[in-house]
């Protein structure tokens, strides 16, 4: 047996051990046993986020593209929903949760993990190709959905700084929803070709045909199955973690947006090691999805989610970014315009994502 065979079983086992045990109260626990069981939930639920992973790439061998980048991409989003909703929904203090959250995934998948493929792929490979209509649509949406969500709030007049009016979080929700549904409807319907690899486009003259699903592999039903199993753990144990984290925090004087940052790094870690993968195998187009596809899809379902918990439970949610983070995400998403506005990268560009990404860190700590 092969220490992956033991994930599920530890995990629910965890979860089994958190239901029926005393409610976590950090407070109340030493220093040391906190610290513990916060270690031994982070390890949990990061690996059961690899087994995501795991699944949701045989998902996508099975499906073909781009069905199973948009499974793997949807399933590590709603991870991130229900670790933003645990918090929330636990610690009634962090307005500025899904905020920091967000922006810490933008920072780290659009700098970090496309700057450290990039460059990784570019001494690997030299120039690599990749679909430019997958790309610009990906960034089409991304760019106004990031400006709208973290940095339109600054400016609006309704309510206090960086916040929206119970109107406009409602309003804006139904047109996030309504904008990224209408894209994975183009994604997965008429213009699919954009998200494969150029040249493997049926509507192209001469191309090779579209990965279809794979006949050997194993059942569809079975990794949908699995690929819950995994998922499950992650949101039951989010809360408790959650409890351990806003604690921990809370001692230790730390950076608030060091929370949003933690979640995002549980939550992306594996779906970058993904992406590092493809562009290792020089199928940059692939990891140009993953990537790209987990920017649009933060937006696209965490802003209505964190609006909604917001409206809910009467929480204010500040989302609008401090000045220094606004002129770092704004230059950040024209980088990303300029990086994929051709059809071939070079080391260049990931050198420049990475010093963007360092800047980021630093700010973190230093504001």
């Amino acid at each position: 047996m092969t220490l992956t065979s033991f994930r599920l079983p530890i995990a629910w086992l965890t979860v089994a051990a958190v239901m029926f045990a005393p409610a976590i109260k950090p407070m109340d626990m030493s220093p040391v046993i906190a610290f513990g069981l916060f270690i031994w939930l982070l390890g949990v639920i990061f690996w059961a986020a690899f087994g995501v992973v795991h699944e949701a790439e045989e998902l996508a061998e099975a499906l073909g593209e781009p069905l199973g980048t948009l499974v793997l991409t949807l399933s590590i989003v709603i991870i991130e929903v229900a670790l933003i909703s645990a918090v929330m929904l636990s610690a009634k203090d962090v307005p500025t949760l899904g905020r920091d959250t967000m922006y810490a995934v933008l920072m780290i998948v659009l700098n970090g993990v496309v700057g450290l493929g990039l460059l990784v792929g570019g001494l690997r490979h030299g120039q690599q190709s990749f679909n430019l209509q997958g790309a610009s649509a990906y960034l089409a949406l991304t760019i106004p959905l990031a400006m709208i969500a973290l940095v339109l709030p600054n400016f609006t007049t309704s309510t206090g700084a960086g916040t929206l009016s119970p109107v406009q979080s409602a309003l804006f929700s139904i047109l996030t929803i309504t904008l990224y549904g209408l894209f994975l409807w183009l994604q997965t319907g008429r213009h699919k070709s954009f998200f494969m690899a150029a040249g493997a486009a049926n509507d192209t003259p001469g191309a090779t045909p579209l990965p279809h699903a794979n006949p050997n592999s194993a059942p569809v039903s079975r990794h949908v199955i699995l690929l819950l199993a995994n998922i499950l753990p992650i949101v039951i144990l989010s809360k408790s973690l959650a409890k351990l984290l806003d604690a921990g925090i809370g001692q230790l004087g730390a950076p608030t947006a060091l929370s949003g940052i933690i979640i995002a790094m549980i939550v992306f870690t594996p779906e970058g090691i993904s992406a590092l993968r493809a562009v290792a195998a020089n199928e940059l187009t692939r990891a140009i999805n993953l990537c790209l596809g987990a920017a649009t899809s933060t937006l696209g379902l965490t802003v209505p989610a964190v609006l909604l918990i917001g409206l809910l439970t009467d929480q204010p949610v500040v989302l609008g970014l401090s000045a220094a983070n606004m002129v770092l995400l704004a230059i950040t998403l024209v980088l990303n315009t300029l990086t994929f506005s051709g059809t071939r990268t070079t080391t260049l560009e990931g050198a420049v994502h990475l010093t963007l990404f360092a800047v980021f860190l630093i700010l973190v700590f230093s504001p």
